[in-house]
């Protein structure tokens, strides 16, 4: 057994036993492998991330936290962590498979390739797009909503209102809920007729008045495939809004028990 012995000073001089090395080695060892499966999975497979807006309820809330699949649409310099400071130009994706009309996906912005946003797919390249009084119009066709019980949210002044809610079927069959916080009246709710160029989508949010997206040609506009991060899959957290997820003792009382771990549709 090694021991510690006396220096010329007559301090102690530490002495590290065989083994203690290895058993450094091996812990770096583990943790580097740790690090490297977790960024492989991060880069091909799924990526965490947050909801700070409203910009999706009545489908995803502030405080929820999703996975989102990276394989689904194939890889683009996008789909790299940190990929605004990477120095790489090339354009396209590889296994590419394009999004289907009612995606819920992640994107960056195109208006500066590094924020990320998450927004319904609502237009395919070609269609037409319009808002005409309230009621989403594809390619010249109103899209069918029906009226369903209001929702209950926050209005802009913090008071809580009910708002008129919708079922909406879009013309490949998925249905999905909207809402209309400023009923068929709101800003967006009567546009100008978009159509989508050809390799771009046009993405909208299902809180219609509440929502920056494709209708908003200066800040957000078409958004071209290669600018797409991956689909929303599964909400795996979910928290009341103003309640940070790292004080856990708040957990019992905010935590939103029956979303976890509920699909995205």
């Amino acid at each position: 057994m090694e021991r510690a012995r006396l220096d010329r000073d007559g301090k102690h001089e530490v002495r590290t036993q065989p083994g203690t090395w290895a058993s450094i080695r091996e812990t770096l060892k583990v943790g580097i492998q740790a690090l490297l499966i977790a960024l492989v999975v991060r880069t091909l497979l799924f990526q965490p991330f947050n909801i700070p807006s409203g910009s999706l309820i009545p489908t995803l809330l502030i405080g929820d936290y999703l996975f989102v699949s990276k394989y689904s649409y194939g890889y683009s310099k996008y789909s790299l962590p940190l990929s605004e400071y990477l120095p790489i130009k090339s354009e396209g994706r590889v296994w590419a498979a394009e999004p289907k009309r009612g995606d819920i996906a992640v994107f960056k912005l195109p208006k500066d390739n590094a924020t990320d946003y998450i927004k319904r797919v609502i237009g395919l390249p070609g269609d037409k797009i319009q808002m005409i009084d309230g009621v989403l119009n594809i390619n010249g066709k109103p899209v069918k909503r029906e009226r369903i019980a209001d929702y209950e949210t926050i209005d802009p002044y913090g008071q809580a209102t009910k708002v008129p809610q919708y079922n909406e079927t879009l013309p490949n069959g998925v249905v999905h809920h909207t809402i209309e916080r400023d009923g068929d009246n709101g800003f967006w709710d009567k546009t100008e007729l978009y159509t989508v160029p050809p390799g771009h989508f046009f993405m909208m949010g299902d809180n219609r008045d509440n929502s920056t997206d494709s209708r908003d040609l200066a800040n957000v506009g078409y958004v071209p495939f290669e600018n797409f991060v991956g689909r929303a899959e599964m909400i795996f957290f979910s928290i009341d809004e103003g309640t940070p997820a790292w004080q856990i003792w708040n957990w019992p009382a905010h935590v939103r028990w029956g979303r976890l771990f509920s699909t995205i549709h």
